[in-house]
């Protein structure tokens, strides 16, 4: 198996070739024109839900599919929209959900909502992007973890937005080499731990945005190195010679 730096190294040397060999996978191409030839058809947020393909197809591409069950709660995302301050999205702490509220923006642009670009090709491309990551993860997950970071690093602003999402925290918990029960500390405390040791507009060069995820990835193959010869020191959990006939 090549190493987490690799495997990145090797995705983003040319990031529109790795984009594209994912669009053209079968599965996906398949529900991407379905996306993009039907999104224009609807017209209000009831549509929206009701096309569960549609539905599932935008969840996915801003990283919600896990809460694709909860129509109710997104209704009330995209009812209330993004323009408002005190608008339902603008509370979340998380903000995939001003992201989507963002791009399907039906409280400020009605029935003209899924004419948009954000709303057409705009997730068509966002689809595309988790579908990579996904893949990737698949393979090792320290790659998904860079390739989301990258993706996300340029939003970063303050420390909570780090905290708030668990997958930018893991990864800037193990490149500075912290443990993970830190986070059942303080939250203030974690935010002041992060803004003393991170210059977060680093965080808008490219340049320092690559060498931070390489030393993620550095650190990301120590422990699982690590692990694994723990593993293999330990030996096998159940010694027991009746199971000796099963196969790995």
């Amino acid at each position: 198996m090549l190493s987490t730096i690799a495997d990145y190294t090797r995705l983003t040397k040319d990031l529109g070739k790795s984009m594209t060999q994912v669009a053209t996978q079968p599965d996906v191409s398949r529900e991407t024109d379905y996306f993009l030839s039907h999104i224009g058809n609807v017209k209000t947020i009831d549509d929206f839900l009701k096309d569960y393909r549609l539905y599932t197809y935008a969840m996915k591409a801003y990283g919600l599919s896990d809460m694709t069950y909860a129509k109710a709660f997104m209704r009330k995302v995209l009812t209330e929209g993004v323009s408002n301050k005190d608008a339902f999205a603008n509370k979340l702490t998380d903000a995939r959900y001003r992201e989507f509220a963002t791009a399907f923006n039906f409280a400020a642009l009605g029935d003209k909502a899924t004419q948009t670009t954000a709303a057409t090709t705009g997730t068509a491309t966002q689809y595309v992007t988790q579908t990579m990551e996904q893949k990737a993860g698949d393979q090792n997950e320290g790659l998904r973890l860079a390739l989301y970071f990258t993706r996300k690093a340029s939003t970063i602003t303050n420390a909570y937005q780090i905290l708030a999402d668990k997958a930018l925290t893991q990864v800037v918990q193990t490149a500075m080499g912290w443990s993970s029960t830190i986070s059942s500390s303080d939250i203030d405390a974690q935010a002041k731990m992060i803004t003393d040791k991170i210059d977060l507009t680093d965080f808008q060069d490219p340049t320092k945005v690559t060498k931070f995820v390489q030393r993620f990835a550095a650190m990301w193959d120590a422990t699982q190195a690590q692990s694994d010869n723990s593993t293999n020191r330990a030996g096998p959990a159940n010694s027991d010679s009746s199971l000796s006939g099963f196969s790995a």
